[in-house]
């Protein structure tokens, strides 16, 4: 599995698959990424038909080139002047953020070189963030004289916390990959020879396991970051999926027979049950 092969086409997203993880690329690399109108639409799109497909397990989000995302194409940020454009595109972008942040398997944005202003959006919607030693983080719009979303406000408040976010947003500075680690921005950071041998051995670990369990997490641990706590009705509908499902019993039989598990339970499947429950 090659995960810095570029996508065949040179439009400005592509999608390539390897057993069960699909790639999702940012693919405008002369503009080091950066994101327009039509490619915020694009995400919400492909993240959606990868989420409705049962073979994808795992998604990878990542930049061609050198980099993951320069941010928002600085081109069209005029159109945020005017009212009715402007709206067109706040929800375009809010759109693709909630489609990568409920995602409903692991998703993880591998990173390289700069990851700024809406790659930061990007990268933060994703679970989980795995980067190159070099990489540079930064939410920017204080260059520009533009306010950040605030739902991007909000997703990187919980997962940095206030002070962090604040320091970001208010100098508009560049912080390196150690920072980014140190803040709790980013999970991972490799060297450039050990990176893609990372994120081939972590996608393919995150395949392998059962994707009820995951889900399941997820759910719960946004319903914590959220809400404060877990809800009776979510855990007593997580239970009953559990066991319903083919998960525990593989994954009890191969324990026991010391051999590796194949879980089979998917996202449609889920869908499926809870919409008999309603």
């Amino acid at each position: 599995m090659n995960h810095r092969v570029a996508p065949p086409s040179e439009e400005p997203l592509g999608v390539t698959r390897e057993d069960a993880v699909a790639t999702l690329w940012l693919n405008r690399p002369a503009k080091r990424n950066a994101v327009t109108l039509a490619m915020w639409q694009g995400i919400a799109r492909l993240v959606g038909e990868l989420a409705d497909d049962p073979s994808v397990r795992v998604l990878v989000v990542r930049g061609a080139g050198d980099h993951f995302c320069a941010g928002a194409d600085i081109a069209q940020l005029a159109a945020l002047a005017d009212p009715a454009r402007g709206a067109a595109y706040r929800e375009a972008n809010r759109t693709a953020e909630d489609a990568l942040a409920t995602f409903p398997k692991p998703s993880v944005a591998v990173v390289q070189g700069f990851c700024i202003g809406g790659g930061c959006e990007i990268a933060v919607a994703c679970d989980l963030r795995i980067v190159e030693r070099g990489a540079r983080f930064g939410i920017t719009p204080a260059r520009l004289g533009i306010v950040y979303p605030a739902f991007a406000v909000e997703r990187v408040v919980k997962l940095i916390g206030a002070a962090a976010t604040k320091y970001l947003l208010y100098s508009a500075e560049l912080v390196d990959a150690e920072r980014a680690l140190r803040i709790g921005l980013v999970d991972e950071v490799h060297d450039p020879g050990g990176l893609e041998e990372r994120v081939r051995a972590f996608s393919t670990t995150l395949a392998g396991l059962s994707l009820l369990t995951q889900r399941a997490a997820k759910e719960m641990v946004a319903a914590v970051v959220d809400h404060g706590a877990i809800d009776a009705e979510l855990a007593r509908t997580w239970e009953r999926e559990a066991q319903a499902g083919p998960d525990v019993a593989e994954g009890i039989r191969a324990f026991t027979e010391r051999e590796r598990p194949r879980f089979t339970w998917t996202t449609r499947r889920e869908r499926s049950t809870r919409t008999r429950e309603r």
